[in-house]
């Protein structure tokens, strides 16, 4: 049993590479090596290039939270901007004020409308989100008035 185990082991180490005379049937099976997740900044790389890639673009006019939450990947999961930005301040991951947000942050505005505004940062002083200057664009911070702060995204 032991050298059976020996040998499972060297297999999985070997990403299940057959072993010449090892003893185990050709069709062993690799280890599981678990769910595979994109590194932080290759998510954040990945969103910007989704806004860049619908620069000017008129779709998502007054869907800004579903803008940023498609640029990651996902849809529906905060009904608006001020929803997701009071998610942030509820979970002490808000940074109120701060205008230097780090790559893929989401920012946030009161815009005085009840939904709030959202975009993304790109990490050196500028964002990418809707209705700059009527489209997808991107734009120096603070850009809109009422500039809250930022959060990393929650999704």
């Amino acid at each position: 049993m032991r050298s059976f185990l020996a040998r499972v082991t060297i297999t999985a180490l070997l990403g299940g590479a057959a072993l010449v005379g090892a003893g185990l049937p050709a069709t062993a099976a690799p280890a599981p090596t678990g769910t595979i997740t994109a590194a932080p900044q290759a998510r954040a790389d990945n969103a910007i290039a989704w806004f860049s890639s619908r620069n000017g673009s008129t779709a998502y006019q007054g869907y800004c939270e579903k803008a940023v939450e498609n640029a990651y990947g996902r849809t529906g999961i905060y009904a608006s901007a001020k929803a997701n930005w009071n998610d942030a301040v509820r979970r002490g991951a808000a940074h109120r004020g701060d205008l230097n947000p780090p790559k893929g942050a989401l920012v946030f505005w009161d815009i005085g409308a009840p939904y709030g505004h959202v975009g993304l940062a790109t990490g050196d002083g500028n964002f990418w989100a809707t209705s700059v200057n009527g489209r997808i664009g991107k734009a120096r911070l603070p850009y809109f008035s009422n500039y809250l702060g930022w959060a990393q995204p929650n999704f």
